[in-house]
């Protein structure tokens, strides 16, 4: 009993190390140079393992060299919205989107803990479950967008994975350039996406 007892401490005593361990790793950032600036994104790979892993995917794989911020979501322009919101979105390069991977499964705010406040970086997503390169930034505090919220009507939020560290007014610069609609007219090139 004591030499199971002894076992049982020991590997009480491992576990502890290994989950200090990984909390002491250093956050993933990824510096994205787009045709307006630079935006550095950190990204929350312990509480969104899954829609991290994805979009570091993306990232490794060069999918958003030469991809584009495509979309601006601004209070004025969602007139059959009640609901409104302020993000904008980017994707892989458009040649290359089509050959991505899979669709990954949606995690919700209310299981990561993370939640669309100003900064934060989200999976983009039709039905849940379908999110693949495709990825916004919020501009301000978007609790709609958080599982429960009230935009999506299935109200299962987005996957958020992680957060603006550096960029801001970039990212509020691409909001402020010319649209037609929600479109970018013209899109904001992405030159590059590396980890650093």
């Amino acid at each position: 009993m004591t030499a199971r007892l002894s076992y049982l401490c020991m590997l009480l005593a491992l576990l502890v190390c290994l989950s200090s361990a990984s909390a002491q790793t250093p956050p993933v950032r990824v510096l994205f140079e787009t045709s307006l600036g630079a935006i550095t994104i950190e990204v929350d790979a312990a509480r969104a393992p899954v829609t991290a892993a994805n979009f570091l995917r993306y990232v490794d794989a060069g999918f958003y060299n030469g991809g584009i911020f495509h979309r601006t979501v601004r209070l004025s322009n969602q007139p059959n919205n009640k609901v409104k919101i302020e993000v904008i979105q980017a994707g892989a390069d458009p040649a290359r989107a089509r050959s991505g991977f899979p669709p990954i499964p949606l995690e919700r705010t209310n299981k990561t803990g993370l939640a669309h406040t100003d900064g934060c970086v989200s999976m983009a997503r039709d039905t849940p479950d379908t999110a693949t390169s495709d990825f916004f930034i919020c501009i301000g505090d978007q609790p709609a967008l958080d599982f429960g919220g009230a935009r999506n009507p299935d109200g299962q939020g987005f996957g958020a994975f992680g957060r603006v560290v550096k960029g801001m007014d970039v990212v509020r610069k691409i909001q402020a350039a010319p649209a037609d609609a929600q479109k970018l007219t013209p899109p904001v090139k992405i030159i590059s996406a590396k980890r650093l």
